[in-house]
């Protein structure tokens, strides 16, 4: 083999995971790039400015340390031994969910270097198979309605638009408007 020649990680290298407590850095770190990256055009920059890996280091911490239940769960994309994306679970809270068989997946990012790469999907699929496995049969996800790529990928996941909508305050004078996307989990194999 040439010595100039590029190695690049193959799908073999690329794995999802539980989170563990020292993955709470690179989460919150790959939440803070992903959030710079596309928060521009859903986001007042007040909003981006208070963002810091630390802060969000506190809530990963919890999240991956002390979850509310057994039924939360966090999840890390790798690609090899690096964290390159994220995704949690837990739950659904809505007022029309039944919290014994709806959840919700509360986070799903990637790094931005990183994206197209099937870490994404990988994280999708393995939050579904965690949730069957706990017992779930409806997955619910809130989306930006302005973050088309984000609706695009979802929806080539199954997960269609239920109906509800919600707009999130982001500022004193700017909201957010999300529109909520649902699929029913398939039954596991046996």
């Amino acid at each position: 083999m040439d010595t100039g020649d590029l190695i690049t990680p193959s799908a073999a290298d690329a794995s999802v995971r539980p989170a563990r407590a020292a993955d709470v850095p690179p989460i919150a770190a790959v939440q803070a790039r992903a959030w710079r990256r596309a928060a521009p055009d859903l986001l007042p920059a007040h909003a981006l400015d208070t963002v810091t890996d630390e802060l969000l280091e506190q809530g990963w911490r919890a999240a991956v340390e002390r979850p509310p239940s057994a039924r939360h769960a966090v999840l890390v994309a790798c690609a090899g031994s690096a964290v390159v994306g994220f995704a949690a679970a837990a739950p659904c809270t809505d007022p029309d969910a039944d919290r014994t068989t709806d959840a919700e997946l509360v986070a799903l990012e990637v790094d931005p270097a990183h994206r197209r790469s099937g870490h994404g999907s990988r994280l999708l699929s393995a939050v579904a198979g965690t949730l069957r496995d706990r017992g779930f049969g409806v997955l619910r996800v809130w989306c930006p309605a302005a973050d088309r790529p984000r609706q695009e990928f979802l929806h080539s996941a199954g997960l269609r638009p239920d109906g509800a909508r919600r707009e999130l305050r982001t500022g004193p004078d700017s909201t957010l408007l999300q529109e909520r996307l649902t699929a029913v989990l398939p039954p596991p194999t046996p």
